[in-house]
């Protein structure tokens, strides 16, 4: 009977080691090299979606990039909040291509950027959706989901804990891209879930809660868009610390992971 018990388990065992991968096409995503800035390129073969255009004169970056992959049309273009190193480019990119929606948190900000990104939205009769309830859709079986500030008030000059918070699922792999989220929002977005690739929040600057936040979202995988002066020792030691495998656009250059639904790949500049 034991030796039954034994050959039905090394089956079992067989069976699922042997079992193929499923095969998918390829969700890329492009973390463009802009300094201490935010930009990132989410495409498949018919979607594409934009979180964040670094700062003034990044948006020929993300042009080129658009146009070496022959892409003219933006699904989704997701600035997380307002200030200019993650609107900056926001206004060349909408005045030169093709942006179906434009999502954003709902507050005010007044900067030449802004005045620049209100105007481009305006010319292209493009009203942004701003954000007070979670917005979920589906792009090319990518599914993302985009959650909105809790709060309406967050503290004198504090903007970044209004960032928008995008998580997208593509089959068995899961990416968070949070944009400058600081100790308040990241409370906020705790129970998020696991993820396999996360964006680490406030360009990798010290957070106090952020050994807590890796620790619940359990990243394999994790991408600083950063200078070196920003990029923290203490965001480094917790990475470290919990074995996360990670990149830098300071270190790196333009930074490119591929899903192929079942893990990631990363391929680098540098």
């Amino acid at each position: 009977m034991k030796k039954i018990i034994i050959l039905v388990l090394t089956m079992v065992i067989s069976f699922f080691s042997c079992r193929k991968k499923e095969v998918y096409p390829d969700f890329t995503m492009d973390f463009l090299d802009v300094g201490k800035a935010d930009c990132m390129v989410l495409r498949t073969e018919n979607s594409t979606v934009v979180i964040d255009c670094g700062e003034k004169g990044d948006g020929k970056q993300i042009l080129s990039l658009l146009a070496e992959n022959e892409i003219e049309t933006v699904d989704y273009l997701i600035i997380t909040h307002y200030d200019k190193d993650h609107v900056g480019g926001a206004a060349k990119l909408i005045n030169n291509i093709d942006v179906k929606n434009v999502l954003a948190p709902d507050y005010t900000e007044e900067s030449g950027e802004m005045e620049k990104y209100n105007k481009a939205l305006a010319g292209k009769n493009i009203t942004p959706v701003l954000m007070h309830e979670d917005i979920s859709f589906t792009l090319d079986d990518v599914e993302y989901t985009v959650y909105a500030p809790k709060k309406t008030f967050y503290g004198e000059d504090n903007d970044n804990d209004f960032s928008l918070v995008t998580k997208v699922v593509y089959h068995d792999t899961t990416m968070l891209f949070t944009g400058d989220a600081m100790e308040q929002r990241i409370e906020e977005i705790m129970d998020i879930g696991n993820c396999t690739l996360l964006k680490v929040p406030y360009h990798a600057r010290k957070i106090d809660n952020l050994e807590d936040f890796i620790k619940r979202v359990r990243p394999e995988y994790a991408v600083a868009c950063t200078s070196a002066e920003e990029f923290s020792d203490n965001t480094k030691n917790i990475l470290s610390k919990y074995r996360v495998e990670s990149y830098s656009t300071c270190d790196d250059g333009r930074i490119t992971a591929v899903s192929d639904g079942n893990d990631i790949t990363f391929s680098t500049q540098y």
